[in-house]
């Protein structure tokens, strides 16, 4: 017993005894370089710095083999779809073309200087997110892109409603699924054209540093990217409730048309909100699509033979049976 008590209160004494660390100061502990401050600062602000990765996008890049502030200059071409890293970044305050230059590689014996501006126009971070943004936000592709998607859709959703099939918004199946997927579709378009707009800053950071996990993003960026993950989640709800509620034809028929409506979604609430149109068109949309399900879609009546769900009274779709 005595023993135990030994060693009880040894554990005491030893859980109440600590080491003393003495601390670094906090100029020591950032004992930085004046190029290291630089960098840190340049980053911040340009959202690069040094060994970041590119990729050509333009057709061709001509670098300057010799530093900008010497007289001789001998050039060299990157090409098209050439992956490049910066190697270093000069200030030169008495160049009034562009005070930034950033020295590129493409291997050890292909490298040289060119002006930051005409560098950023024609390349783009060497990340397959970062390319897929910009090749969305380019704006000659979204006006073709409107163009082509609004004259298809127009198109595809008057044949189908020719055919008597059915349609979101429309001739809708009993599910909420397709009209809250298409309800996503503008709001994240909607959240896309604003964070373009109120946060052009932070939406370049993303774009040159982007990641998937929204819990690592600031706020209005992470509520994009789980807009974004819920696209996926609720695509997958709508095509379970469509190989439950149609045939296989008629569910085919059904997404082309869901395709249709959210691809006019996107356009026009991504292009809309960049003039402050879009907000009001996207609570007057939310009105709208809410009210068509609840009053068009949903089902009130079941089949008094099979139980099947139905829409209105009359003829059962499922087992013939006339319901009145």
């Amino acid at each position: 017993m005595n023993l135990l008590r030994i060693h009880a209160v040894y554990l005491v004494v030893l859980t109440l005894t600590s080491c003393y660390n003495q601390a670094s100061d906090t100029p020591d502990a950032w004992n930085l370089t004046d190029q290291q401050i630089d960098s840190i600062s340049f980053s911040t602000t340009h959202h690069y710095s040094q060994n970041y990765n590119f990729i050509v996008k333009g057709d061709s890049i001509v670098l300057i083999c010799q530093r900008p502030n010497e007289t001789a200059y001998d050039s060299i071409t990157i090409y098209h779809n050439n992956r490049i890293v910066v190697a270093d970044i000069l200030t030169l305050p008495e160049d009034t073309t562009d005070s930034v230059w950033v020295k590129v590689a493409r291997d050890q014996t292909t490298q040289g200087w060119v002006h930051e501006k005409e560098l950023l126009k024609n390349v783009e971070p060497d990340d397959p997110i970062s390319q897929f943004i910009s090749t969305f936000s380019d704006v000659h592709l979204l006006i073709f892109l409107a163009l082509l998607v609004i004259t298809c859709a127009i198109y595809g959703l008057v044949k189908l409603s020719k055919r008597n099939a059915h349609i979101v918004h429309f001739n809708d199946i009993d599910s909420f699924y397709p009209t809250l997927l298409a309800l996503n579709i503008a709001f994240s378009a909607t959240l896309y054209a604003s964070i373009q707009m109120f946060g052009a800053d932070s939406w370049r950071h993303f774009y040159y540093h982007p990641s998937l996990n929204p819990f690592t993003l600031p706020p209005h960026l992470g509520l994009f990217i789980t807009s974004v993950w819920s696209m996926i989640i609720i695509l997958i709800a709508v095509i379970d409730e469509l190989r439950r509620i149609l045939t296989f034809g008629d569910a085919i028929l059904y997404l082309s048309g869901l395709a249709a409506t959210c691809a006019v979604n996107y356009v026009v609430f991504s292009i809309t909100t960049l003039y402050y149109i879009g907000y009001i068109l996207f609570i007057a949309y939310c009105i709208f699509a809410i009210h068509r399900y609840l009053h068009n879609s949903h089902s009130t009546y079941l089949c008094g033979r099979c139980g099947a769900k139905l829409m209105r009274k009359g003829k059962c779709p499922q087992c013939g049976t006339i319901n009145e």
